[in-house]
């Protein structure tokens, strides 16, 4: 099968063509033209001048439209897939809260029915997020269900699923061993509802530890006498950092010093949505928590601690767009290529030759028009 996208301006990292076409075969990308030359295909997408750019890879995302992974139901998952592609996601990491552990080892066993047969977005593994926090930061994390890192229990859920991510606190006991373990396993580990000095997120990046966890959240904040998480951020040049763009996790002059101040390269768009997401307002669950949402933003019920987001990731990269002066050429490096590159994962987040055929078509204010999964365009 063939699918030609024609008239479209392309967006790929380090690259701009004002008008150009991109051809699919067989789920890959065969040719990128920067003529008006149009080859036959099977399918033809006049994008008239829309943007195209790679799908977007939401490596952190709990749930949408009153969903959540946790619910443990593979038609949630589903439901959350095709949501997500209606944001433009091509690729995404169901992301686990902190829960039982028996219960936990069900919700990875429905992810990997969901990866079997993914219908909507591709899902090449998870996230793990929690049990294994510091209480203190468990923020909308249920502090019920935390415990110590056990990496047998980890590796255990990694059997049933791939756990592309964990995230952990480096400062509770065990977790640089955890941290180091998990490494070796291939799964990468990011440190989050933490206490952790700079000196302990750094001495937990020697063990292995590679990204920070929905960034400024959740963790130690800068001060001038104790840098903390955030510090660790700017000061370390390697460290992949996720930022929630929704203007609320991160207020947007954050968010400007951010990408003005850290190379593009290590920075990662993501989501962190919840049931709350594509609802408006009105209450809904995350990991057993009541969780009220109200203008854009999801607060716990008991205490009102945020609660992960109501972001639609086209929506976080119009934010974005809008308050930095960087170019999409340079932006679309934090949609979907930082992650793919950060997890080893090939084929993933530009438009050349030989990259999967995932493409988001979006109009100028960033809605999204179509979305392609491997060269075929997903039913909305």
């Amino acid at each position: 099968m063939t699918t030609l996208i024609r008239n479209a301006r392309l967006i790929s990292p380090d690259r701009e063509i004002e008008r150009g076409s991109l051809l699919i075969e067989d789920g890959r990308i065969s040719a990128v033209i920067e003529d008006d030359s149009t080859p036959a295909a099977d399918t033809v997408i006049d994008a008239e001048g829309r943007i195209a750019m790679p799908g977007f890879f939401d490596i952190h995302c709990h749930g949408a439209d009153r969903c959540d992974v946790c619910d443990d139901d593979l038609d949630g998952l589903r439901h959350i897939a095709e949501r997500k592609l209606r944001e433009g996601v091509t690729t995404w990491l169901p992301t686990t809260l902190t829960q039982p552990k028996e219960k936990l080892q069900s919700i990875v066993g429905t992810v990997a029915k969901y990866a079997a047969d993914p219908v909507f977005t591709r899902c090449p593994g998870l996230h793990i997020e929690g049990p294994f926090i510091n209480v203190s930061k468990a923020g909308a994390q249920n502090p019920e269900f935390v415990r110590e890192p056990d990496f047998a229990e980890l590796a255990a859920l990694h059997e049933i699923a791939p756990a592309l991510i964990v995230s952990v606190a480096p400062d509770v006991p065990g977790a640089v061993e955890f941290i180091r373990r998990a490494g070796e396993a291939g799964i990468t580990c990011s440190a989050a509802h933490t206490a952790a000095t700079c000196a302990q997120v750094l001495e937990a990046k020697a063990a292995g530890l590679r990204h920070l966890t929905h960034y400024g959240n959740a963790m130690t904040p800068l001060h001038h006498r104790e840098i903390g998480v955030v510090g660790a951020g700017l000061l370390d040049d390697e460290l992949m950092i996720e930022l929630i763009c929704d203007t609320i996790h991160l207020c947007p002059d954050m968010l400007k010093l951010m990408f003005k101040r850290v190379d593009i390269d290590r920075l990662m768009m993501i989501t962190d949505s919840m049931a709350a997401s594509w609802i408006g307002e009105g209450e809904v669950m995350l990991g057993g928590l009541e969780v009220v949402v109200k203008d854009e933003t999801a607060r716990l019920k008991d205490g009102g601690a945020l609660a992960g987001s109501a972001l639609r990731f086209n929506d976080g990269l119009r934010n974005v767009a809008g308050i930095t002066d960087l170019p999409l050429h340079q932006l679309v490096k934090a949609t979907s290529w930082n992650q793919a590159r950060s997890l080893g994962l090939d084929g993933f987040g530009k438009l050349e030759e030989g990259f999967h055929g995932d493409v988001v078509l979006l109009d100028d204010d960033f809605g999204v028009w179509k979305t392609l999964v491997g060269g075929e365009e997903r039913r909305l």
